[in-house]
């Protein structure tokens, strides 16, 4: 069946500085110049690049990975809330499919999470008992994934009773170096102070949550472009784990109550630093899917101006991962509001009209 016309009326957001009118969905890309025939469904509103969650974890649940039926719920859940490019940020399960499902939001998988033993929660990461087998694992895991790899960093110790890094630096600086030497990139996730020093040193590309990163290092990352995802959403449990941890690890339940009593703080200072911020809600695990509206108001909340916030969320995160948002010809994967979430950010929470590789679903 060949794929309707529409015609997208009112305001058009391309980027930062380029609106406009009128733009036209014709054989699912994009155009700015009306089509010389055929009967277009008009769609009235403000439209965006497709909304873009840059750490969620499709194929992944809390007790690890989930069968397909499942996976293909969540990333319907999350096309549904108006993302339409999602980065994979670690899954345990094959999602390779996900990306060729014509309904699905588009995918770039980072591959397994890649951990030590006990040093990550249980099922979710490929844990290596040699730590010196890391750069292996780093470059083989290219072949499973979009040109990504994701590494946790930190994590409690319990022989410490406290977050530590789970590698050297030279292991770092070693597999970084391997991964860059293949074009590929690699994002870490990373709760504690200690850690962010040696993977700015490695040439780490992407860091997730930042919770430890202080004002010199986030100072570093700007001057590198290197973004931060601050998954407010996943920071908003660390008052829990804390209470949970208490008992057995003081200074643990310390360290993570100090980070969940700063968060919006912290969240303000990448962005006075510079920092590009990306935005990411970690669905998967114990966050339901389908939530990043609840993450940009959370962004907002922080202290971050709501047009700041939705161009994270869609032409900016578009650009960074390198997938096209409203260009001539492009792929029309699009999201329409009726008002201007750039003035409410509230109005993420119901999108208009949802369109996906020039289709309407939603």
């Amino acid at each position: 069946m060949k794929a309707p016309i529409y015609h997208l009326s009112g305001t058009v957001v391309i980027d930062d500085d380029h609106e406009v009118n009128d733009a036209w969905v014709v054989d699912g890309h994009v155009t700015f110049s009306r089509p010389a025939s055929g009967a277009a469904h008009t769609l009235t509103g403000f439209f965006f690049p497709g909304l873009v969650d840059v750490h969620c974890h499709v194929g992944l649940a809390a007790q690890g990975p989930v069968d397909r039926a499942t996976a293909r719920a969540q990333a319907l859940a999350d096309r549904d809330s108006g993302v339409l490019l999602i980065r994979d940020a670690g899954s345990p399960s094959d999602t390779s499919w996900v990306g060729e499902a014509e309904d699905l939001p588009r995918l770039v998988r980072c591959g397994h999470h890649l951990a030590r033993p006990k040093r990550y929660l249980r099922n979710y990461g490929e844990e290596l008992a040699d730590p010196k087998t890391l750069t292996d694992r780093l470059v083989a895991n290219l072949d499973d994934s979009d040109g990504w790899n994701k590494i946790v960093a930190d994590w409690i110790d319990r022989g410490v009773g406290d977050l530590t890094p789970l590698w050297t630096p030279e292991q770092l600086r070693d597999g970084l170096a391997a991964v860059h030497a293949r074009g590929g990139r690699v994002t870490a996730h990373t709760f504690a102070r200690e850690a962010v020093g040696p993977l700015l040193d490695a040439g780490i590309d992407c860091i997730e949550h930042g919770t430890g990163m202080t004002g010199d290092d986030m100072a570093r990352a700007s001057a590198a472009h290197i973004p931060v995802t601050p998954t407010l959403l996943q920071i908003a449990q660390f008052e829990s784990i804390a209470a949970a941890g208490q008992e057995k690890f003081p200074r643990f339940a310390s360290r993570m109550r100090a980070l969940y009593e700063r968060r919006y703080e912290q969240v303000r200072a990448f962005h006075e630093a510079g920092m590009q911020i990306l935005v990411g809600t970690d669905a998967g695990g114990t966050i339901e899917h389908g939530r990043i509206a609840d993450e940009c108001a959370e962004l907002v909340h922080a202290g971050i101006p709501a047009k700041d916030v939705v161009a994270f969320a869609s032409w900016r995160a578009r650009d960074y991962l390198g997938v096209d948002g409203l260009s001539e010809g492009a792929s029309a994967d699009i999201v329409g509001y009726a008002h201007d979430p750039r003035r409410d950010i509230s109005v993420l929470q119901t999108p208009d009209a949802i369109v996906l590789r020039g289709r309407r679903v939603g």
